[in-house]
This record gives structure tokens, sequence and C-alpha cells, in this order.
């Protein structure tokens, strides 16, 4: 069995974070163990308060992991703080396995989570990563970008990693679609499902990316993680429970069954 290791915050509720890379990481058939970044009390309605965990704590958890365990790939999440990101980076640099970022640093409201100092030293992880999984905000932040900016997409063709833009939509032939991008250097290829009219979009994010994580570890290439991540998530969310009072979180168990009977992934 493929090991994968999320480096990530936690989140109380279930939805999002480590749990929710856990969750998806058991649905593809993948042995799933953590560091913790930092911990969330939070709920379908919002983050209450926040515990960092020590860097060197961090640090710990990873190298600890690291030691006995043969990781087949990382997925790395927020990281909340420029000592966790110095941390993070010195002990992943030096690995040759798949890694995923999701740069977690403004939510999908548009809040930033993150200072600026550590948003920009966010950027020093690039050289280290496969791909990165902004949102359109923090895509916006990183790389001012905007599909029709052809200075912004010249900035991400020349980033050391691949960029995969999430959260986007376009109307096509009357249906309103959710648009996924992977840029890979001066190449561009597109990732289409349905959009779902629901609130019930928690945690989302870090499902797409944990779910792109073990694909690869699973050995596929990055274009087929991708899809078969994307449409993971469109049946993770076509059939949420509906649960909690604000933004619900999605069926990891519903999600990969509605796969399975799509295409075999194993």
């Amino acid at each position: 069995m493929k090991t994968v290791l999320t480096i990530a915050g936690s989140d109380s509720s279930g939805g999002a974070g480590i749990q929710a890379d856990l969750k998806t990481f058991e649905a593809f058939g993948v042995f799933g163990c953590s560091a913790l970044t930092v911990l969330t009390a939070q709920n379908t309605k919002g983050v209450t308060n926040i515990q960092e965990v020590p860097a060197s704590f961090v640090k710990e958890q990873i190298q600890t992991v690291l030691d006995d365990l043969d990781i087949s790939a990382i997925k790395i999440g927020m990281l909340f703080s420029n000592e966790i990101i110095d941390t993070v980076k010195q002990s992943i640099k030096d690995l040759n396995i798949p890694i995923v970022f999701d740069p977690v640093f403004i939510s999908k409201a548009g809040s930033k989570l993150l200072n600026n100092d550590a948003i920009e030293n966010l950027k020093t992880l690039f050289e280290y990563v496969d791909i990165i999984t902004p949102n359109l905000f923090e895509a916006k932040e990183l790389f001012d970008y905007d599909i029709l900016n052809e200075k912004s997409l010249e900035v991400i063709s020349k980033l050391p990693c691949k960029v995969v833009i999430k959260n986007d939509k376009i109307t096509k032939d009357n249906e309103v679609l959710s648009l996924d991008t992977l840029f890979e250097k001066k190449n561009k290829k597109v990732f289409y499902t349905k959009l779902i009219d629901t609130t019930n979009t928690h945690g989302t994010g870090c499902s797409f990316s944990s779910a792109i994580a073990a694909n690869l570890a699973l050995g596929k290439s990055i274009e087929e993680a991708i899809k078969t991540a994307k449409d993971f998530i469109y049946y993770a969310v076509k059939n949420a429970p509906n649960i909690g009072h604000g933004m619900g979180p999605i069926s990891h168990k519903k999600g990969i069954e509605c796969l399975v009977k799509q295409k075999d992934f194993t």
C-alpha cells in the first residue's frame, strides 16, 4: 500500500484540513499520515480560534514519519507562519517524491489568512514542489492572475513547478461549468465539471489537492491525477450530507463510490 503524508492544519469540524486529507487518502486506497501545523476551533459557520503548532514540533512530526514510513507523495496545506514555512522547506528540499502544495492563505470568500510577508515567503517553496493549487484569489495575489493578462501568464510559465488554478467558472452551451486550469510552462489544459449550485463546499480545496497527491502516489500522470481529483470532488459535492448550519462538508465516501462506477482508478 502506498503511503502519503499531509502537512496541514486541523479542522475541528472534520470537513477540511488534515481531516479532509485523511478521508481523501482513505477513499483512494492509500495510507495517510499527518504533520499538524495549526489547530483550529471551527465549524461550518467559521473559525473561532487558531493555535499555531511550534515550528520545532512540526519538524519533529515530519521527520519522525519520514524516518519510518516509505512516503510516496506529500500534500502541503496551511502553513500559517514564516517559521513553519521555513521548517517545511528544510524538511522537503532534498526529497525526490511528488509534492502537491495547496497555498492556503485566502479563503473562498476572499479573506486573507496570512500576513503579506508570509505570503511572499510561500513562494520560496515553489522550487521544491511539483504542483501548486491556488484558488482564484490566491492566484491573483501570487501572480496578478487573469486569464487575459499576458504578463501574469508569462510569470506562471517561468515558475519551477506546475500550477492548477481552481474555482473558476464559465458558461458553455447555456450550461455553467466549474473550471480548473493547469499551466505547465507555456502549455495550458482545462478541466471541466458541471457547476453545482450548493453551499456544501467546505473542504473542497483540501480534498482536491490531497486527491491529486494520492493519485500521483498511485503512479498517475499529473493530468490524470487532476482529472480524477476534479471528478471526485464533483461527486463528493453532489452527494454532500447536508450537515451543519453554514458551508457544509462534502461526502468523500460517496465521491469515491460514484467515481469508481465511472472508471477504475487503481
